[in-house]
């Protein structure tokens, strides 16, 4: 009330000299005189400095002025940058012009690219993704997630493995964080028998371990993602000191009670995973995980010269390919055979995080023989990766296609959703699973929902398989959606706001291209199709024009090495490798 006293008096705020050390409000106004027609800009930063960042989550019995001795402190990496708010808001100051330009460069450089308006609006606004509190860094410079975060605190603690499996933004456009994230699973949440948790604890040397749970889908999706962080940095020392662990999780599938027991090729243990339970039996959702795991386990170890893992990892990996296509596809999709163990002591002690059915016999919460929307998540980082197909091609389109006709729905004013409504009313989406026959009696929970992430897997699926029809559809039904007038253009929830898993819409930009980058070979890839086509690699960005005659490749952040460029089927190798480096072109004919 005094402040809007004192403003509609005269329009103008008086200085206050009084100093009340107990009302940290304050305001601060900028004089200036506009004539008739005129206008002015005003630039005002806004900063902050909060060197006492807690762990996940404070313990129980500290109370709300957080003075309890137990209380764990890991602080924040920005803090380690910056002396205090005041030198952050000077230091932005003196360089607010060049961090604008870089800024505009980048939205530019990727808005004046061909793709489909679409996928450019999923991609670049669900960035804002990694400006909310969802992610953070400690002092050590690791680059840490929430799933998403709620109005006062984070939802779901741990850089979730199965969750931020999905994403792709963070390893195309921050390398080091995304190597910071392998750093942190394999190096400190896997322990000596493979077992890596998948929510891991703070602070990292006295709890990074201290959840013993491991997902199926999130320690083998990790195994795909240390594969492609590789590729992309080329880095040979980053594989070679996490290799061991790597290694030792894929084995750890193999343990008595593990995910492969009998070690087949195929995955029929006890699979917790992103459903939130526990499946029991092979299904192609865990299934693609897996063998997409012993691809980039095989390539890694061949690299290194473990030329007997290698074989391993094939060997299991055409078995169990060619099972899940014979046992497992049923002419129009993948389905699960619910397979119960004998008694619960057959379960590895690490792999049931208690989120599953009470009753072995006959298990709750199961997929069965449901459509499920991402049932080829593992095919679409293997794609991603460049690791090629994991089962038969010509199933995975039929699988694809099916999705699109049993799962996507429009119009939910007759549909029943006991849990979380993200779409309503008239609009469309991808159901998470559909049962075209009979339905389990308790499926797991989620089947009559909807959430992005999962979308935009399937979406992106069907772009790499030339249903680029559907899967721009898919794409385009979930920005209606979030069109800024039905829901938050920039937050694509789920558990939480701004949830990680939405960044899978950046797949969509590697898929339209086929961009394909190793800075282990120094090659490079794109589609044939002529356009303009934004590119990046986690250390540089820039677009690439393609042509009937070859490739112009312009770089605006970082520098890339190139000794072989493929167009399709066109493929060029050079005499010497070329190196390009910030503001730089070159045209190679093809």
């Amino acid at each position: 009330l005094d402040f809007w006293d004192d403003f509609t008096d005269d329009g103008e705020l008086d200085a206050r000299t009084d100093k009340k050390t107990n009302s940290p409000a304050a305001s601060v106004a900028i004089k200036t005189r506009i004539p008739a027609k005129g206008s002015r800009t005003f630039t005002y930063i806004i900063a902050w400095h909060f060197p006492n960042r807690q762990t996940w989550s404070p313990d129980n019995d500290c109370d709300s002025a957080c003075d309890c001795t137990t209380v764990n402190t890991i602080g924040n990496h920005y803090c380690e940058q910056f002396t205090d708010a005041w030198d952050a808001a000077s230091k932005v100051a003196q360089n607010l012009k060049s961090l604008e330009q870089d800024s505009l460069k980048f939205v530019t450089s990727f808005c004046k690219s061909d793709y489909p308006d679409a996928v450019k609006d999923a991609a670049l606004s669900n960035l804002a993704i990694l400006k909310t509190q969802t992610c953070f860094r400690t002092p050590d410079g690791h680059f840490y997630g929430w799933e998403g975060v709620g109005p006062s605190t984070g939802c779901c603690s741990g850089s979730c493995t199965h969750v931020w499996n999905y994403e792709q933004a963070v390893a195309f456009l921050f390398s080091e964080l995304s190597q910071s994230m392998r750093i942190v699973e394999f190096a400190h949440a896997t322990n000596d028998e493979g077992c890596m948790s998948f929510r891991v604890n703070l602070p990292l040397d006295k709890k990074a371990m201290s959840f013993k749970r491991a997902a199926a889908d999130g320690q083998m999706g990790c195994i795909m993602k240390i594969y492609r962080d590789w590729q992309l940095c080329g880095d040979d020392t980053f594989l070679k000191e996490l290799w061991p662990n790597v290694k030792r999780s894929l084995e750890f599938c193999w343990v008595p009670g593990g995910w492969d027991a009998d070690q087949d090729g195929v995955m029929e243990g006890c699979q917790h995973n992103t459903m939130d339970v526990e499946y029991y039996g092979p299904n192609p959702q865990m299934g693609c995980w897996y063998l997409g795991a012993l691809r980039a386990a095989e390539e890694m170890a061949s690299y290194l010269g473990d030329d007997a893992f290698a074989d391993r990892c094939n060997d299991l990996f055409k078995r169990g390919s060619k099972w899940i296509d014979d046992e497992l596809f049923n002419g129009e999709f993948y389905e699960h055979h619910v397979v119960a163990p004998k008694k619960g002591t057959d379960i590895h002690p690490s792999l049931a995080a208690g989120m599953g059915s009470d009753d072995l016999k006959e298990p709750e919460y199961q997929l069965a023989n449901g459509c499920l929307v991402d049932q080829l998540v593992g095919q679409y980082m293997a794609h991603i990766c460049g690791l090629g197909y994991l089962l038969k091609k010509s199933n995975i389109k039929k699988t694809l296609r099916s999705i699109y006709k049993y799962n996507r729905k429009s119009g939910f004013h007759d549909h029943f959703n006991s849990m979380r409504s993200y779409v309503l009313g008239d609009e469309t989406a991808l159901l998470m699973a559909n049962y075209p026959k009979d339905r389990p009696k308790l499926p797991f929970p989620y089947f009559t929902e909807v959430m992005t992430g999962f979308e935009y897997t399937a979406a992106v699926g069907m772009l790499y398989e030339d249903l680029e029809k559907q899967g721009l559809q898919c794409i385009g039904d979930i920005r209606a959606r979030y069109n800024g007038r039905h829901r938050n253009p920039f937050d694509e929830a789920e558990c939480g706001r701004y949830y990680a898993r939405a960044m899978a819409s950046w797949a969509a930009i590697p898929a339209l291209s086929d961009f394909l980058y190793s800075a282990v070979e120094q090659s490079i890839q794109f589609t044939e199709k002529s356009g303009t086509y934004f590119w990046s690699t986690g250390s540089a960005w820039g677009n690439a024009i393609v042509t009937k005659t070859g490739l112009k490749l312009t770089v605006e952040f970082g520098s890339i090495k190139i000794k072989s460029i493929q167009l399709g089927q066109r493929q060029s190798k050079l005499k010497t490798a070329s190196s390009l480096s910030k503001g730089r072109s070159k045209l190679f004919k093809i």
